[in-house]
């Protein structure tokens, strides 16, 4: 089965608001849309296969599991209003209806050390969150994007030291609305020698227990290449990062403007295309798939 999932737009960067469509923008849309499943549907690879992630690493698909590559990942995610830039890789969906999608993308900027992992707060690192949302409001509103509030932790922050991997997810909400209906991103990352793997799964808040085992999965699915994982440091010749870990929950998240905006994705529905906050846009992928299978 085709990418059989409730699809939602990826914020790689953010698209600006769209209006509510009319009948021929919609039919334009569709047929950008139509065009990007082709392509998807041209490249995906369906579990098991080993998936080669940039220069870095591997990823070794479980079965139940379906990859898309950039550029046709990218193409799909541009057909659903957002962009992308040059750290996204591809995107991963259930081979079932599950309502969960997940972007995978590597971030090269360098060895990010973990020490002070041992010795962060996570009210200090939410209240941080907070106070960056907010300010990053000041941007989406310059840009007539409703602003987003971050509610507390789905999860939070754990990392492993001996396996070099970071998860930790935040609710969020359209700032101002009752909260009924969250949005979360289940962040996941591996650390590496130049850099990170970023997995990020994307679902309703309601739903997150029950996705939770499928970013477990994948991310143990991830391995660096021999000469590129975290243990290959050379302090002699390697870059390091300009932030520690700390920064991949406070600092790099709130950065990416409308990072909460995209799990936001999988709430209000209408017809085939749901308007949400930050602009992003959600189609029925699944229902569409299966009418073309």
């Amino acid at each position: 089965m085709l990418l059989a999932c409730a699809l939602t737009a990826t914020n790689i960067g953010n698209a600006a608001p769209p209006a509510i469509p009319t009948a021929s923008t919609a039919s334009s849309l569709e047929a950008e849309q139509e065009a990007a499943f082709k392509a998807a549907k041209a490249v995906q690879k369906t579990g098991p296969a080993d998936i080669t992630l940039r220069d870095q690493a591997h990823l070794h698909l479980p079965a139940g599991y379906v990859w898309v590559p950039t550029p046709a990942a990218a193409q799909l995610i541009r057909s659903m209003g957002n962009r992308t830039d040059d750290t996204f890789i591809g995107a991963i969906f259930p081979a079932d209806d599950a309502d969960w999608m997940a972007v995978v993308k590597f971030v090269k900027e360098g060895y990010i050390k973990d020490d002070d992992a041992k010795d962060w707060n996570a009210d200090d690192l939410l209240k941080s969150l907070k106070e960056g949302t907010e300010a990053a409001n000041e941007e989406r509103a310059k840009r007539g994007i409703p602003g987003i509030e971050v509610t507390g932790w789905a999860q939070k922050p754990q990392y492993e030291a001996s396996t070099h991997r970071l998860v930790w997810s935040a609710l969020s909400k359209k700032k101002g609305s009752t909260g009924e209906n969250q949005g979360v991103n289940y962040n996941t990352y591996a650390l590496g020698r130049e850099g990170y793997l970023s997995l990020n799964l994307i679902t309703n808040a309601k739903d997150l227990e029950t996705y939770k085992p499928d970013a477990a999965k994948l991310l143990g699915a991830l391995q660096y290449d021999d000469g590129k994982k975290y243990a290959d440091f050379n302090s002699s010749t390697d870059k390091v990062a300009a932030y520690g870990l700390a920064a991949l929950v406070a600092g790099v998240a709130v950065k990416k403007l409308g990072l909460f905006a995209l799990a936001l994705a999988f709430l209000a529905k209408f017809a085939k295309i749901a308007i949400v906050a930050g602009g992003a846009a959600l189609w029925g992928i699944a229902k569409i798939f299966k009418k073309k299978t």
